[in-house]
């Protein structure tokens, strides 16, 4: 039986393409979503774009009939602005402010009712984005769902970027004599290309060895540069060998790490970072950058210059290259940068419109990046330059994201099949014991 999805601001001005996505049923999109919509569109971040967008989407729907009526959808159902259905008659006793939350909560709560009394009523469900709009429409005894079609994975599903896989011990030898072994058809279909395999030995599980997925997904070699070194750090665990072997493949542009804090991803990147471009010439420059605000903002309301403005947002930036180049004053460090000059720390918000070759491009703290913010960056990539995303997933910032719908999350999911990237899921937190410990239990 058809449904009657009623959709809050916050699912249009996160995906503008969601009035599509309820297959046969109905969308009703309230008079004060449009309001909302409106007051958004002139923002210059990724919200004004969709708040544009909704717009767009919603002005060619009147070229079809009248919005208030319903205009039908590609796939059966019917979008209709809604003008009626406002009295606050039956929320007046729990939830009596005039917000617009409250009136996008009267118009579904009345659409509810006005159903229940047809011989043969549709469910109507309230779909939003905010988990408190949900749990007053629960508390009215309307039932309300996430958005969620815009995630990338399923709960707790997230590619790690590696496996375990237990060999016979002929296998394990020659693997270590060879430098690789060979995979069959079928085995080759459970693991994606760059994909890392732990291998233990059946008749002795203590001894292991670590292997990447073949791009032909014929066969496993061997990590090349699971014992190199940069600037003084070498891997701790296996993860970082994992991570060792992405930042240093020159045939693998783009590399993604995620992992909780204190497993190594910012300080590894940078420190391979610095060996490639100053030690290996690689690379002509490293432009390292965090997501500090949304792309598209100025980054003023601090005093100074630009690099005045940026230093504390990039601290923690600064942090590893202090620990890097052993230095103990701030003013050494920024001594160091100026003199080398192929370390370069930007805004995401200048990044718009520019193509950067032949450079090594860092972005920590990925995960708060949109899809739309993500795609703007990795096409800004020119020929001969590896970009490096990393984040944790968990620790997301942004009003409109969650950790299975962000940008960093996003290009996991959509590269894990190609040969051009390369993924790792760091596990092992390495800054101190204490560190571990918190990020495990807090």
């Amino acid at each position: 039986m058809k449904k009657v999805y009623v959709l809050d601001t916050n699912v249009l001005l996160q995906d503008p393409q969601a009035i599509f996505s309820f297959e046969e049923h109905d969308v009703v999109i309230p008079a004060v979503v449009l309001e909302e919509v409106d007051s958004k569109k002139r923002n210059m971040d990724e919200v004004g774009h969709n708040a544009r967008e909704t717009s767009r989407i919603i002005d060619r729907f009147r070229q079809n009939g009248k919005l208030y009526e319903g205009i039908p959808l590609p796939n059966g159902g019917k979008m209709r602005i809604e003008l009626n259905h406002r009295s606050f008659a039956k929320m007046e006793g729990i939830f009596p402010e005039r917000t617009n939350d409250n009136r996008i909560l009267a118009v579904a709560l009345n659409l509810h009712h006005e159903e229940e009394k047809k011989e043969v009523g549709r469910e109507v469900i309230l779909v939003s984005k905010d988990i408190l709009m949900r749990v007053k429409a629960d508390a009215l005894g309307l039932k309300a769902e996430d958005f969620l079609n815009e995630r990338a994975v399923k709960e707790d599903s997230i590619y790690d970027g590696f496996q375990e896989m237990y060999i016979y011990k002929e296998e394990f030898d020659a693997f270590f004599n060879t430098g690789e072994i060979q995979i069959s058809e079928k085995v080759a279909k459970t693991f994606y290309p760059n994909e890392f395999i732990v291998m233990k030995n059946r008749e002795n599980p203590s001894q292991s060895a670590i292997g990447m997925v073949h791009p032909d997904q014929k066969r496993v070699e061997q990590c090349k540069f699971q014992h190199e070194h940069a600037w003084g750090i070498k891997p701790r665990n296996a993860q970082q060998v994992m991570a060792f072997e992405l930042l240093f493949r020159k045939d693998i542009p783009l590399v993604t790490m995620i992992g909780k804090a204190g497993t190594g991803k910012t300080l590894l990147a940078l420190a391979t970072g610095l060996m490639q471009v100053e030690d290996l010439g690689l690379y002509k420059k490293m432009l390292v950058a965090r997501p500090i605000v949304p792309m598209g903002h100025d980054i003023g309301y601090l005093p100074g210059e630009k690099e005045e403005k940026l230093k504390p947002w990039m601290q923690p930036i600064y942090d590893n290259l202090e620990f890097l180049f052993d230095v103990k004053k701030t003013e050494e460090l920024d001594q160091i940068l100026s003199g080398i000059g192929s370390i370069q720390v930007e805004a995401l918000t200048y990044i718009r419109g520019r193509s950067i070759p032949e450079q090594l491009i860092l972005i920590d703290e990925a995960q708060n990046l949109t899809k739309h913010e993500v795609k703007t960056i990795l096409t800004r990539i020119g020929e001969g330059s590896k970009v490096i995303l990393l984040g944790d997933p968990h620790q997301i910032d942004h009003p409109y994201l969650d950790e299975y719908n962000n940008g960093l999350v996003h290009v996991v999911e959509k590269f894990k099949h190609h040969p051009l990237s390369g993924h790792v899921k760091m596990l092992k937190g390495e800054r101190s014991t204490l560190a571990q410990l918190a990020a495990d239990i807090l």
